[in-house]
């Protein structure tokens, strides 16, 4: 086919296409085939454009976005070094395959291993927090010659087969065949404690107590890995107590157990640290990353590899790869997103935002609504658990659904100009790390009327 037989579209005419909100959304329905979904029930938002800590709809609302989309813009929508290296990087060098070396990916590297912890010194990369996670526990398996993996209940690991079967929540039971070797156990969870613990060293204690259980019960010589996220992010933002991810890496040291920390929500700057483990000066064998490197410009991911686990592949081929590891545009960004954290001091604004923004405003909040069992968080990386009676902590939607009461609260919110991320009975408040003060105070501003207006609707 030569220029001369192909149907040319001016620039114009396919802005004006790919702007059109209503034929977005005629075409989302009649093509698109969305994630986590029954097709047939969604009614998409149509978002046509975005800025700062900003969305604005297909009726032209302009929403304060507490989602950070999947909790992965940290450094907000379009910010304008992102976007020019996106440009730059393209104008040079498009796509280049993973055997070849070039200066988007080994700058990447460097500056990702420059802010990881401990020997956290060789980083493979991925193409998002799923196949980073499939790729770490493939690396601990044939590091230790052992197959079978801990993981927790209530997290998030990832949609592909062996991410989705480490995965603690619901979305896990209509993928999981019992084949990936994958164990669960009770991490930490003081609201809501397994344990029977009424204080957060008892929760720590009881919680390490159990895992020492579960480890000489699976037998240790059968583990390959111990996996957790650091601070579990869409099944509830659980910060641990102190000491228990020390426990956990004591553990792994004790029965020569690799231990994953998954980093893919928590990490670069979300939980006011570069990466969530350093709350307790924990070096796992392998991290592993993704939303946040790049704040989700171009799909990026990667784990970032310990010397010893390492040195294991220094004369033995990895049996592993992708296609696009290492993409240079997503790497690109990559560089700009750490330069701006280093520049702009992002991780500590997000730490000053938990310190003088949420947690006091969130706990006023809570005086106010008996709606509202327990605020926990860190950083920009929040969550109300939200109950029916305080006293019963009976939770305002089931585990691994909804309600009325919960659907009410994020309507009403949308309707104020805020958009919340909600699980089950949870509200999370998850905002670009460069949003203000002021613009977190609106927001809760937003919620406390959102919350008042569902509880005089469901009295």
């Amino acid at each position: 086919m030569t220029d001369t037989d192909a149907t040319v579209t001016s620039p114009s005419v396919f802005r004006g296409v790919m702007t059109d909100p209503d034929r977005a959304y005629e075409l989302d329905r009649q093509h698109v085939f969305h994630s986590w979904s029954a097709q047939g029930t969604l009614d998409p938002m149509v978002i046509t454009k975005a800025e700062g800590s900003y969305i604005w709809d297909r009726e032209g609302n302009r929403l304060l976005d507490f989602t950070s989309q999947l909790v992965y813009t940290n450094l907000g929508h379009q910010h304008p070094r992102l976007v020019k290296a996106i440009q730059e990087q393209a104008a040079t060098l498009c796509t280049v395959a993973p055997p070849f070396a070039n200066g988007a990916r080994s700058e990447a590297a460097r500056l990702i291993a420059s802010h990881t912890p401990g020997d956290l010194n060789r980083i493979f990369f991925t193409n998002g927090g799923a196949d980073a996670n499939e790729h770490a526990i493939r690396m601990a398996r044939l590091h230790t010659g052992r197959a079978k993996v801990l993981s927790t209940y209530r997290s998030y690991h990832g949609g592909t087969h062996l991410a989705i079967n480490a995965t603690g929540d619901p979305r896990r039971w209509a993928n999981d065949t019992a084949s990936a070797g994958v164990v669960h156990f009770f991490g930490p969870f003081l609201y809501r404690s397994t344990h029977s613990a009424t204080t957060e060293a008892e929760e720590c204690q009881r919680s390490l107590e159990h895992l020492e259980r579960i480890i000489a019960f699976e037998g240790s010589e059968t583990l390959a890995a111990i996996m957790l996220e650091s601070i579990p992010g869409t099944a509830g933002i659980m910060v641990p107590p102190p000491g228990y991810l020390t426990g956990v890496r004591e553990l792994c040291d004790r029965f020569g157990i690799v231990l994953i920390v998954d980093e893919v929500m928590a990490g670069f700057g979300r939980a006011g640290k570069w990466f969530a483990v350093e709350h307790d000066d924990v070096v796992p064998d392998l991290l592993t990353f993704a939303k946040g490197v790049n704040s989700g410009y171009v799909p990026l991911g990667g784990v970032a590899i310990s010397n010893r686990i390492a040195s294991t592949f220094e004369d033995r081929v990895y049996p592993g790869g992708l296609t696009y590891s290492g993409h240079p545009l997503a790497c690109a960004v990559a560089v700009a997103a750490i330069e701006v954290m280093e520049d702009d001091r992002i991780v500590e604004h997000a730490e000053s935002l938990g310190k003088n923004a949420f947690r006091s405003g969130l706990r006023e909040l809570a005086a106010r609504h008996e709606w509202i069992g327990d605020v926990r968080g860190v950083g920009a990386f929040w969550a109300l658990e939200m109950v029916s009676d305080r006293a019963t902590r009976e939770p305002l939607a089931p585990y691994g659904g909804t309600s009325p009461a919960m659907v009410s609260i994020v309507k009403a919110c949308v309707e104020r100009g805020m958009l919340p991320m909600v699980n089950f009975n949870r509200v999370h408040l998850v905002p670009p790390l460069t949003t203000t003060e002021e613009q977190v105070r609106t927001a809760l501003a937003i919620l406390d009327e959102a919350i008042t207006a569902a509880e005089q609707e469901h009295a």
